[in-house]
């Protein structure tokens, strides 16, 4: 039996890529260094290139953070294929670090940021879509987004 590629798994999910973010800095969505593809914090794009905004624990509940932090990880995908043409390209998730726009009571970050990792194990693998990661709370993130996440992949 072959094994299900990272394009052939997004294509089964159903889900859709958002349009790959301009940066609105000085910086680079993603770094290529050697074998390592480096991506900068992405927030969540929507298909229509609007944000999803609020706090959670304010305007967003848990769940609704959680998928925030899901279409954070659509956007990511997107600047990968954007960027190298494929998500076959990518070998594996090392690093995940999930920032969460939150009341200070607030305290399942980790629940939140599942949105975005449980992507990746979907479209990876769990051997290779799952690496190791933080999950933190911020008093606030740029325009008042929900989530923002940055990551480390190792290429092939």
């Amino acid at each position: 039996m072959k094994n299900i590629t990272a394009e052939e798994q997004l294509a089964k999910s159903g889900l859709t890529l958002p349009p790959a973010p301009a940066p609105l800095g000085v910086y680079k969505p993603c770094l290529i260094d050697g074998k390592y593809l480096y991506l900068s914090g992405h927030g969540p794009v929507q298909n229509d290139k609007s944000l999803i905004i609020g706090r959670i624990g304010r305007e967003l509940d848990m769940e609704q953070g959680k998928l925030a932090a899901r279409q954070v990880g659509l956007t990511m995908l997107s600047t990968i294929k954007t960027n190298l043409g494929s998500l076959d390209k990518v070998k594996r998730v090392i690093k995940v670090l999930g920032m969460v726009n939150c009341v200070p009571e607030f305290e399942r970050h980790p629940y939140v940021i599942n949105g975005c990792s449980e992507l990746f194990a979907q479209i990876w693998g769990e051997e290779n879509g799952i690496g190791v990661r933080s999950a933190v709370g911020f008093g606030s993130l740029p325009d008042n987004i929900p989530v923002e996440i940055e990551a480390l992949f190792e290429l092939y």
